[in-house]
């Protein structure tokens, strides 16, 4: 992807996207402290599909709490929480990329070397297809990362 256009495309996610602006939070939760609007994570790492989970079956793991869809994904969370943790906190894995926090579509994601990864779509931008598109995969994990370590510590 050309520099240029990149900056293009962030420039309408910053603009466009202010529904998803950056919060203050490491974590991408709710107000009552839930992770991933309500969506198993073990759904997506383990069956690679998104599905929302259930409140009988709920883990709090470093006083964020967690959805799954039956007992079992539970104690497979249970058993490793870290495992199952979203990269960046749960915020959009592009926005990361790009050096900001934006809460992603449940349903957009990608799972690859055992984790997932979560972006942004509205009408303007899809960010899981910017991603892909980028065809280096490592690249823009390395970058996320970096990044992340700055916006985690920032928005503590």
């Amino acid at each position: 992807m050309k520099q240029v256009s990149l900056f293009a495309i962030m420039a309408l996610v910053f603009v466009g996207s202010t529904a998803f602006a950056q919060d203050k939070k490491a974590f991408n939760i709710d107000n009552s402290n839930i992770a991933l609007a309500g969506y198993s994570p073990v759904s997506y790492l383990d069956l690679g599909i998104a599905q929302k989970g259930n409140k009988a079956y709920k883990s709090e793991y470093q006083k964020v709490v967690y959805y799954f869809t039956s007992a079992e994904q539970k104690a497979s969370f249970d058993k490793n929480p870290k495992k199952y943790l979203p990269q960046y906190g749960g915020y959009c894995a592009f926005g990361v990329y790009a050096g900001a926090k934006f809460r992603p579509d449940p349903n957009k994601f990608i799972v690859k070397d055992g984790k997932y990864f979560l972006y942004l779509y509205n009408i303007e931008l899809d960010a899981q297809e910017l991603w892909l598109n980028e065809k280096n995969h490592q690249k823009l994990v390395n970058t996320a990362n970096n990044n992340w370590k700055n916006l985690k510590a920032t928005y503590n």
